[in-house]
């Protein structure tokens, strides 16, 4: 039972603790991970403040990439030495997983936010034993170790760098999937991103690489625009009450014919699903806290748009994460763009910069 620093979360909208815990060793299908590197993802924020009540105490973090260290006697996917990156957890059995729709498993919640196995075993605790919430996306990753299953680790190569690849595990395959798996726009087509931060850049850059020729960005920050012009957005816009009405001038007075709502604000769904164009279809990738609701027009919907979720770019991380690797190689997908890197012992200010919008993906380097 390796013993580690993590960052704790211990009450609800508090901070977040460097603390010495204790982790368990890995089970049969089990994978300790030594953490080189892992994102804040505004879901750890959210669920911090118990938007999602994952019980606290807690270790969060689920934008992991690392070595793999030590493996459960019957894992053969990855070999200790091994470079990863880790992302969500589900439960591979099911109608939905059997059909590599993993981010639709019925379990979904239970395996990534229960803070506990699937038997109700957390592998985490305090140093005089106190009980600790972890497994949290099953790997809770912000600390020096997590403990993750063979089933959400990834294995890249070992020849780029480790310390940046975390972010691909959850927040950037979901913004860059809305595009290439869920949405799958064409060729000179259009789309509209509202929120420009990590996930929705990251489908900015995706909308680019697949050959949208109309790239609408939205956001409130003039800074955030300005990165989203640079990134392959083809307008950008600071939105207001006229945004709909904007979408629809820029487009010959048709609309959009895709548009994602990263914001996870009811009002801006409202705005996402009115810009599209007869037959458009409006991807949901925005969190918010459960049981918010929006209200649409049953006439717009009426005719020919979609609405429909999208959880976690509808990936399967172990084929999508390689190629955005190779994306990021050719210099077609920067995603490194977004990062800057703060110690683990500064999680609190990581945190508060980006909730006030300063940084877009804040990256945690244990040991620093």
């Amino acid at each position: 039972m390796p013993d580690m620093q993590a960052a704790v979360t211990r009450e609800k909208e508090g901070s977040f603790t460097i603390e010495k815990v204790k982790l368990e060793d890995p089970r049969d299908n089990e994978v300790l991970v030594r953490i080189k590197g892992v994102g804040m993802c505004h879901t750890d924020l959210v669920v911090r403040d118990q938007y999602f009540p994952t019980p606290l105490p807690a270790v969060l973090g689920h934008e992991g990439a690392g070595v793999v260290e030590k493996v459960g006697a019957s894992v053969t996917k990855v070999a200790p030495g091994d470079h990863v990156v880790l992302s969500y957890a589900s439960c591979g059995i099911c109608a939905n997983c059997q059909r590599g729709l993993y981010g639709y498993c019925p379990d979904l919640y239970g395996r990534n936010f229960s803070g506990a196995r699937p038997d109700g075993s957390s592998p985490c605790c305090g140093e005089k034993g106190e009980r600790i919430s972890s497994y949290f996306f099953a790997q809770s990753s912000f600390g020096d170790y997590a403990l993750a299953t063979e089933r959400n680790v990834v294995k890249i190569a070992k020849d780029v760098p480790l310390e940046i690849m975390g972010p691909l595990g959850c927040g950037i395959q979901t913004g860059a999937g809305a595009v290439m798996n869920a949405l799958k726009p064409g060729a000179g087509s259009s789309i509209a991103i509202f929120g420009a931060g990590s996930v929705g850049l990251a489908a900015i850059m995706a909308a680019k690489t697949v050959g949208c020729t109309t790239i609408v960005a939205v956001d409130l920050n003039d800074q955030r625009l300005a990165l989203a012009r640079e990134l392959g957005a083809t307008h950008t816009l600071h939105g207001d009450g006229q945004t709909v009405e904007t979408i629809q001038a820029l487009t010959g007075g048709e609309g959009v014919q895709y548009s994602i709502e990263c914001t996870g604000l009811p009002q801006v769904v409202r705005q996402a699903v009115d810009c599209l164009r007869l037959t458009g279809t409006c991807g949901i990738v925005g969190v918010a806290p459960l049981g918010t609701e929006f209200k649409l027009d049953m006439n717009a919907v009426l005719f020919g748009r979609t609405v429909r979720g999208i959880i976690e770019g509808d990936s399967i991380p172990d084929i999508f994460i390689p190629q955005l690797i190779e994306l990021w190689r050719q210099g077609r997908f920067p995603f490194d763009r977004l990062i800057r890197f703060y110690p683990l012992s500064e999680i609190e200010e990581a945190a508060r910069a980006s909730e006030r919008g300063e940084v877009l993906k804040a990256v945690l380097l244990p040991g620093q």
